[in-house]
C-alpha cells in the first residue's frame, strides 16, 4: 500500500500519464518489493536483525525527505508540464522503491523462519504490488486532475505521512 500511495502522488504531479510511467512504477515498486523480501530471506538471520532495527528510520529519513521536497516545491509557481524525465528520472524512483520496500526485507527474514514457498511468495507480492502501484498512478492522476493542480500537498504530505506511519508502527 505504501508503494500504491506513492504511486498515486505521482500521478498527482503529472500532467499525463503515460504507459511507460506505469511500466516504470510497476517495474520500480514491484521489483523491488520482490527483490527485498528475497534479500532477507537469503541472508536469513545474520544480518537482517541489524537492518530491520534501523530499517524503519532509513524509510523515514527517504519518504520525509522526498516528501518535503515536494511540499517546498509546492511554494513555487507550478509548471503544467512538469519535466516527467526528473519525476520518473532513476534516482527518484529508486530511492522511492527502496524506501517503500525496506520493511519487506524483514518479511522475507519470516518468510525463511516460517517456511513460506520462497518463488510463490516473492512473486506473489511483487506482481500485486506492480499491479497496484500502476493503478495507484491513474487513480492519482484521475483525481489530480479532477481536485486541481496544487495536489503536490497531498502528495507531499501522504509521503511524510507513510514515513511517520512506519515509525510509529515500530514503537507503538
Amino acid at each position: 500500500m505504501d508503494a500504491t500511495a506513492v504511486s498515486a502522488a505521482k500521478g498527482i504531479a503529472v500532467q499525463r500519464v503515460k504507459p511507460r510511467h506505469a511500466l516504470l512504477v510497476a517495474g520500480f515498486f514491484g521489483g523491488f518489493q520482490a527483490l527485498m523480501p528475497l534479500l532477507g530471506w537469503l541472508l536469513g538471520n545474520g544480518i537482517g536483525r541489524y537492518v530491520t532495527a534501523w530499517s524503519h528510520w532509513v524509510a523515514f529519513v527517504l519518504l520525509v525527505g522526498v516528501g518535503g521536497k515536494m511540499l517546498w516545491e509546492a511554494r513555487s509557481p507550478r509548471d503544467d508540464n512538469p519535466d516527467s524525465r526528473v519525476l520518473f528520472g532513476f534516482r527518484i524512483m529508486f530511492l522511492l522503491a527502496v524506501a517503500t520496500s525496506i520493511d519487506a526485507f524483514a518479511a522475507g527474514i519470516s518468510l525463511s523462519l516460517v517456511g513460506a514457498p520462497l518463488v510463490t511468495s516473492i512473486a506473489t507480492i511483487g506482481i500485486v504490488t506492480a499491479a497496484m502501484s500502476a493503478a495507484g498512478l491513474y487513480a492519482g492522476r484521475r483525481f489530480g486532475s479532477a481536485l486541481g493542480r496544487r495536489l503536490d500537498v497531498v502528495g507531499g504530505l501522504v509521503l511524510i505521512g507513510i514515513g511517520i506511519k512506519l515509525v510509529a508502527e515500530r514503537y507503538l
